[in-house]
This record gives structure tokens, C-alpha cells and sequence, in this order.
């Protein structure tokens, strides 16, 4: 939950700045976060998935400070839809900048096996795109079952609270380091821990398909959209009042509020009929 200070900060959707003293608690307080999964876990590796997205650098920084570079161990998985510079930069983040074990795992193929097997689904952009995202998820875990390692997610606060993650895909994880960040907080700490400029500042993509960005599918940029979530979602500003502050129209702020309530499903675990004795 934002803090008054971050709220009162929110009402200039281009700034949600923390101050230093701020990043190095959100810092110390995930990091330990990890640090305890680890532990509880009984775990000897963590494992990620690194996309060279903003959100997996991040969290793939803070896990070596937690753990160690030798209790990391990425996945880099390319498709035929993010090979390029998305796939370059996670192996330079595991190779350059954090000397972590990795393995590149093309899942183009095991995709293809799936829309041999149901080649109705081949031409739904949506359905495949999810496809991708939940082989890496499967991925994750053979490689975690094998290895004795906990699976760690890399979805932001912003991401969750709209439901832009795919169901037991990349939400499909043991934990979320960075969950209680939005995403405009997520570039400062990345940042603020070193994370080159390049890369902090890197456009998002889910790499579903080609040329998808998230600021597209969402429909706004994540400066506006993170601050009516901390204005009116997780604010206490009507819809009205958010509008106003941040210089949007009442439609836009409807929209964000409708995809909150649209996607509580993707952020409970799945329902079940009560007891009936």
C-alpha cells in the first residue's frame, strides 16, 4: 500500500519519486524478503526468468545481493517473438553484470507442438501469446524440481493490481520480490542499484508477439496509469477528484478501475464451494 507521502507525491502523474532514504528501505526490505522465501523454502537455488525487461533485471540484481551470484540461476527463453534485443539483453544481464549461472532455452519448438496438437489456437494473437508466457512458467519449475530451487516472480505492483500478468504463466511463481513497487518505482530502485540506463529505461514488453508493448495493449503510459492506482485504487481521491489531479478525463480512470475489478480473479486462488457441513 503507498504510503500518504507517496500518495500526496502521486498527484503529478509524472512524479512518484522516492527519496534516497526511501530506495534503500524498499532495498533492505526485499532483499531480506528473498532472503526468508530462500530460507523457508529449504531451497539451494532460485530460480528466474530473465527477459531483459526492466521488472526481471531488477529482481535478478536484488536475488545475487540477497543470495549470492552462485544461488542464482536464470533462463533465458526466446520465441520467434522477442530473439532480438529483448533475448541479448537478459544474457548480458546474467553474464555481465551479475555472473549468474543461465541456460537459453528456445521454446519457439515446444509451442509449435502445442498448435500441432490444437491448430484452432494458432491464429488467436491472445492465445498464443499466453501460450509462450506459460511454457516459460512449466520451464521454470522443471528447472526448480530438478535443482531444488524456488521459483521467483518479477511482477510489480502496477501489473498486479490491473491484471496484466498471464494466469499460472508469469504469475505462475513462488514469490514476487518487487510487488509492492509500482512500476514507475521499479526504474528508480533499478537505478538507484546500479542497473545501466539502458536498461531502467528500456520500454516494456510482454513479448507475446511481435511489436507487442505493454503501454500499447494498456492503452495509457505507466506514469499515468500508476497514478490513478495510487490515487483511486489504492487511494482514498473518487474518480472524479483523480481525474482532476492528474489532468486525465473521468473515462480514462473508469478504465483502470474497471480492469481492478475485472482481473480479482487472477490475484485469488481459484474458487471452491464452502464446506457443506
Amino acid at each position: 500500500m503507498a504510503t500518504t507521502e507517496e500518495l500526496v507525491r502521486a498527484s503529478d502523474p509524472l512524479d512518484m519519486s522516492l527519496s534516497t532514504d526511501e530506495l534503500d528501505a524498499h532495498r533492505e526490505h526485499i532483499t531480506e524478503f528473498i532472503r526468508d522465501q530462500y530460507d523457508a523454502a529449504g531451497a539451494d537455488q532460485a530460480i528466474i526468468g530473465l527477459s531483459g525487461g526492466i521488472d526481471s533485471t531488477l529482481t535478478s540484481h536484488l536475488m545475487v545481493e540477497a543470495l549470492g551470484a552462485e544461488h542464482v540461476h536464470g533462463l533465458v527463453m526466446p520465441s520467434e517473438v522477442n530473439r532480438e534485443s529483448n533475448m541479448s539483453d537478459a544474457e548480458r544481464v546474467a553474464s555481465e553484470l551479475l555472473d549468474v549461472e543461465y541456460d537459453v532455452v528456445e521454446i519457439t519448438p515446444i509451442a509449435d507442438a502445442f498448435l500441432d496438437a490444437y491448430p484452432d489456437a494458432e491464429d488467436d494473437q491472445m492465445a498464443t501469446g499466453n501460450l509462450y508466457v506459460r511454457i516459460r512458467a512449466v520451464l521454470n519449475y522443471l528447472v526448480a524440481n530438478t535443482e531444488g530451487g524456488l521459483v521467483v516472480g518479477t511482477g510489480n505492483r502496477t501489473e498486479a493490481l490491473v491484471g496484466y500478468f498471464t494466469k499460472y504463466g508469469d504469475g505462475a511463481v513462488d514469490c514476487h520480490p518487487i510487488a509492492n513497487l509500482y512500476k514507475q518505482q521499479v526504474r528508480q530502485l533499478a537505478r538507484h542499484v546500479g542497473v545501466p540506463e539502458d536498461l531502467a529505461a528500456k520500454e516494456a514488453s510482454a513479448g507475446m508477439w511481435v511489436g507487442q508493448t505493454d503501454e500499447d495493449e494498456l492503452g495509457m503510459d505507466y506514469d499515468t496509469l500508476d497514478s490513478i492506482l495510487a490515487l483511486h485504487v489504492d487511494g482514498p481521491l473518487s474518480a472524479s477528484a483523480t481525474a482532476e489531479h492528474i489532468g486525465v478525463d473521468a473515462k480514462t480512470v473508469g478504465t483502470v478501475s474497471g480492469l481492478y475489478e475485472q482481473s480479482m480473479h487472477k490475484r485469488q486462488a481459484p474458487p471452491g464451494p464452502d464446506p457443506l457441513y
